[in-house]
C-alpha cells in the first residue's frame, strides 16, 4: 500500500481521481475530497469542462482521469495526511513563507493548522513579516535593504526632477487648438515613479507590524500624500472630459492637486538623518517656536505702527499703509530686507535701525535652545544608525 493510501479497493473506478504531484501518484476517492469542497483537488469533481479543469492543475489525462501538477512530491504527502485527518502540519526544515505558498495554492486556510503547529507558525510567519519590514525601514540592515533605499532615492530624486523640468517653458507642449498638454516623455516618467512609489507603499504597509501605527507616521502620510494627487488627477480629469456644468471648476482642482506633488521632496527625510532630527527636533520645541512666534508677533505689531506714524506724511515713502508697515517690520526683523519698501525719512530710518537690532535679540533667544535640541536628536540619530549598520 502506498504512502498516505486513502481508497478502498472495493469502491467503484469512477469513485477515484488520480493524481500526479511531481511523478508521485496516488489515487483519492471522491468522498475524501468532498469532505473539503473548497480545496483545489476537491475543486476538480465540480469542474464541468476541459478549461475549467486546466485553471487547477497544470495538465490532465480525460482517459485516466489523472491529473498532474508541477509540485513538490515530498510537501503533498502532508497534503494527504490533511485529507486524512483534517488537520496541516507545520513542514521541517520548509521555509514558513514557502510553507503559506504551499497551502495556499492547494487552498488549505491557516484555521486547518493542528493546535501543535499553529501557534510556531503564526510565530514564524511574524518573523518573516519583521525581516521584511526592517528590510524596507532600515538600509543597513542588509545588502538587498541597501539597494532598494538607493533605488527609492534615485526614484524621488528623478521624480523632482521631473517636477522642475516640467515647470520650464521649453518642454511645454500645445495641441493644434493651441491648448497645452501634457509633455509625453515627462508624463511617463511621472507614471513610473507615481507607480514605484504606490507599490513601496503598498508593500509597507503589507509587513507593518501595526497598520494603524504606520498609517499615522508622519513619513508614512507624506508618502500618502505624495502619491494620492496623481489618482484624485486622473479622476478629476475624466470627470472633466464631460459636460456637466457643475464641473467647472475641476481643472482649478487637478492644478491644486498637481501642486501637492512638492510633498514628494519631504520623502528624502526618510534617507537622511539631518531631515529626521529636524522633524523630531520642531516636533519636541513647540514652547520655543511659540515664543519665537510671540515675540516676533509683538515686535511686528510694534514697529509697523511707528513706521507707519513716521512715514505717512512723506509722499516719497510706500509706507503709507498698517498692512503695509507689517510687512516691511516681518523682513526687517527676520533680518531678510528685500528693499522693496523702505523709510525715506530719518525718524523712519532710526526706527528700521532699532527694529533690525531688535529682530536680531527676538530671533536669537529661542533659536539656542531649538539649535541645542537638533544637535542632540542628530547625534541620536547618528548612533541609531551606525548601531543598525554594525548589527
Amino acid at each position: 500500500m502506498m504512502y498516505g493510501q486513502v481508497l478502498h479497493p472495493q469502491c467503484p473506478a469512477d469513485c477515484f481521481i488520480n493524481v500526479n504531484v511531481g511523478g508521485f501518484k496516488q489515487r483519492m476517492e471522491h468522498d475524501v475530497l468532498k469532505r473539503f469542497p473548497q480545496t483545489r483537488l476537491g475543486r476538480l469533481l465540480c469542474c464541468s469542462s476541459d478549461a475549467a479543469v486546466l485553471e487547477l492543475c497544470d495538465d490532465f489525462s480525460p482517459s485516466e482521469m489523472e491529473y498532474y501538477f508541477d509540485r513538490s512530491p515530498r510537501f503533498f504527502c502532508y497534503i494527504l495526511n490533511f485529507y486524512l485527518t483534517g488537520k496541516i502540519h507545520l513542514v521541517d526544515g520548509l521555509c514558513v513563507v514557502s510553507f503559506f505558498q504551499e497551502i495556499e495554492y492547494w487552498g488549505i486556510k491557516e484555521r486547518h493548522l493542528d493546535f501543535c503547529c499553529s501557534n510556531k507558525f503564526h510565530e514564524l510567519m511574524k518573523r518573516a513579516e519583521d525581516k521584511c519590514w526592517i528590510r524596507l525601514e532600515d538600509p543597513g540592515y542588509s545588502t538587498s535593504a541597501k539597494v532598494m533605499a538607493v533605488a527609492s532615492l534615485s526614484v524621488v530624486i528623478v521624480s523632482i526632477v521631473t517636477m522642475c523640468v516640467h515647470s520650464m517653458p521649453d518642454y511645454h507642449q500645445v495641441d493644434l487648438n493651441e491648448k497645452e498638454i501634457e509633455n509625453p516623455v515627462l508624463t511617463c516618467f511621472e507614471i513610473v515613479c507615481v507607480l514605484y512609489f504606490s507599490v513601496e507603499f503598498i508593500l509597507r504597509l503589507a509587513v507593518a507590524p501595526s497598520a494603524r501605527k504606520f498609517l499615522c507616521g508622519p513619513l508614512n502620510m507624506i508618502d500618502l500624500l505624495s502619491i494620492m494627487p496623481f489618482y484624485v488627477t486622473i479622476a478629476c480629469d475624466i470627470m472633466d472630459k464631460g459636460e456637466n456644468p457643475s464641473l467647472e471648476n475641476v481643472g482649478k482642482v487637478v492644478q491644486i492637486l498637481r501642486l501637492m506633488r512638492v510633498f514628494r521632496i519631504l520623502k528624502l527625510a526618510r534617507h537622511s538623518a539631518g531631515l529626521r532630527s529636524l522633524g523630531a527636533t520642531l516636533r519636541n520645541s513647540s514652547s520655543e517656536v511659540g515664543q519665537l512666534v510671540l515675540f516676533l508677533s509683538v515686535g511686528i505689531s510694534m514697529f509697523s505702527a511707528l513706521i507707519y506714524f513716521v512715514e505717512k506724511e512723506s509722499q516719497e515713502s510706500e509706507l503709507q499703509t498698517m498692512p503695509i508697515g507689517w510687512w516691511w517690520a516681518t523682513i526687517s526683523m527676520t533680518t531678510v530686507g528685500y528693499g522693496d519698501t523702505f523709510p525715506v525719512t530719518l525718524a523712519g530710518k532710526l526706527i528700521g535701525t532699532l527694529c533690525i537690532l531688535c529682530g536680531l535679540l527676538m530671533v536669537a533667544l529661542p533659536v539656542t535652545n531649538i539649535f541645542n535640541k537638533f544637535s542632540t536628536f542628530y547625534e541620536r540619530q547618528r548612533h541609531i544608525d551606525l548601531r543598525r549598520s554594525n548589527n
